[in-house]
């Protein structure tokens, strides 16, 4: 299945009618033209709005045209009612941009004052109570303006996401792993579904699966997939009897929502029930763009979907686990250069992250499980984790979590996973990011954050950053610089 949008953007121009019209339409098909020439697909809308009766007249067209994302570009000035009562009434996520004078030549008869205009469309937003998408710098020639409207279009595919996601979780939320635990409301706020449900319910159509025919097919896909990294074949026909019995699970429930993530329990009687452990499925299924949190971790599954759609990438969701010891800093300072050793930590997580993000990845069993259920025996039913060292590049830690009070506070930071041996175990690496003992200490301990977080391969925090802030999330941190003091910071540390 297809489990992110697809961005269907539209463009419409704006004049205030004592401002040429003309001005604003040649305008918008120039932008247009940019945009073709970096490949993004936009429908331009040829009704420019001057009056209430044009914005209905576009709304229909934007309508026909499938339009699910909004550009409402501001040629000139731009009448400031007819204008945002659009952006009000289209109802899907909008950015407003506007033009730049573009030569001296034009000033006296075609300038067009949409430098001017946006402060208005801008206290207009806030009457209506619309929160629009406006760039850092809002104005702009052609080529510019086309520049930011495509930084609009990872924005706009999170918050078309988040309005037909569907998370299921089954079984509570483990009590030794309490913080995981967060009021389920602030999900109605963004508009998320959520089916809770018990492991009862999984583990019933689990077992009702347990001769289909479905499952050879899956485990000759798992053994193409692991080639000579599969180190315990017998394990397989049960995680593929998990994986059709979750495929399933979304197919049947997912209702009016078209986008899905699970939050699953998976410790400590998942192994004696199920007889495995269901990592390797959580990271089949979240490499197809499908996240699986493990711990039933709701806001884990809801950060992973959102890096889902900010990068087009599967995601991950790591323990912030682990100092980097001394003597490992020390021996890989080239590979760690620019980084303190408090600025790095491993990320870990049982062997959930997808094959793709992983170096020298094997089928193997859970170490911990195992000397807590199986100390005597060989490897069974703690069989079922995908290990290997993540991958080195550019990343973005993120999550999106409730408080205690129901209020959606945020952080992103970006950063590096370092090419090196964490000579350890489970889906783990180093990971690197600026200033981190300061985040770690004023954001992440501060403002009691879980242990989990999200990450995404690239640097897309300014993509992030513009879609909380259009979701109404208020309070969203990041990893602040020296010379920037967090509020509660000791100014004699």
């Amino acid at each position: 299945m297809k489990n992110i949008p697809t961005v269907k953007l539209g463009i419409v121009a704006v004049s205030r009618d004592c401002f040429p019209i003309t001005l604003s339409a040649s305008r918008r098909s120039k932008v247009v033209e940019e945009l073709k020439k970096l490949n993004l697909p936009i429908t331009e809308i040829k009704t420019t709005v001057e009056n209430e009766n044009h914005a209905m007249q576009t709304l229909k067209e934007l309508q026909d045209a499938g339009c699910n994302a909004l550009v409402v570009y501001l040629g000139n000035f731009g009448p400031e009612g007819p204008e945002t009562m659009l952006a009000q009434k289209f109802g899907g996520p909008c950015m407003f941009i506007a033009a730049a004078e573009e030569t001296t030549a034009g000033l006296a008869s075609d300038r067009g004052d949409a430098y001017c205009g946006m402060l208005n469309a801008s206290y207009n937003l806030g009457l209506r109570k619309i929160r629009a998408y406006i760039p850092e710098y809002p104005v702009g020639t052609p080529a510019e303006v086309a520049k930011e409207i495509a930084q609009f279009y990872p924005v706009a595919k999170i918050v078309l996401g988040l309005a037909k996601l569907k998370i299921f979780s089954f079984g509570p939320r483990p009590f030794d792993f309490v913080a995981c635990n967060a009021p389920i409301k602030p999900l109605y706020d963004l508009g998320v579904e959520i089916q809770e449900n018990s492991e009862l319910d999984l583990f019933a159509s689990f077992n009702a699966n347990a001769n289909d025919p479905r499952i050879d097919k899956v485990v000759a896909d798992m053994q193409a997939e692991l080639g000579i990294g599969n180190k315990h074949p017998g394990i397989l026909p049960k995680l593929a009897q998990l994986e059709i019995t979750l495929e399933d699970w979304a197919e049947k429930n997912l209702g009016a929502s078209e986008y899905v993530a699970f939050a699953n329990k998976c410790w400590p009687a998942f192994q004696t029930q199920f007889g495995c452990v269901p990592c390797y499925v959580n990271s089949r299924l979240t490499g197809r763009g499908i996240p699986v949190a493990c711990e039933t971790d709701i806001y884990g599954a809801l950060s992973e979907y959102i890096l889902t759609c900010a990068t087009d990438l599967p995601p991950t969701l790591l323990d912030i686990n682990n100092t980097v010891p001394h003597d490992m800093y020390e021996a890989n300072k080239a590979a760690l250069a620019g980084y303190s050793q408090t600025d790095v930590f491993m990320g870990f997580h049982c062997g959930n992250t997808p094959i793709c993000h992983l170096d020298g990845a094997e089928m193997k069993y859970q170490l911990i499980m195992k000397r807590l259920l199986e100390p005597d025996s060989d490897p069974d039913i703690t069989r079922g984790t995908l290990e290997g060292v993540l991958k080195s590049g550019d990343i973005t830690l993120f999550r999106l979590q409730s408080t205690a009070d129901c209020q959606l506070i945020s952080y992103i930071a970006q950063g590096q996973t370092i090419k090196m041996d964490p000579k350890s175990f489970g889906g783990i690496g180093v990971i690197g990011i600026s200033e981190m003992a300061r985040f770690y200490r004023h954001v992440l301990i501060a403002k009691r954050y879980p242990h989990h977080a999200g990450m995404g391969y690239g640097h897309v925090g300014k993509a992030l950053f513009s879609a909380l802030k259009m979701l109404g999330v208020q309070d969203v941190a990041y990893n602040q610089p020296k010379s920037l003091p967090y509020v509660d910071e000791n100014p004699f540390a």
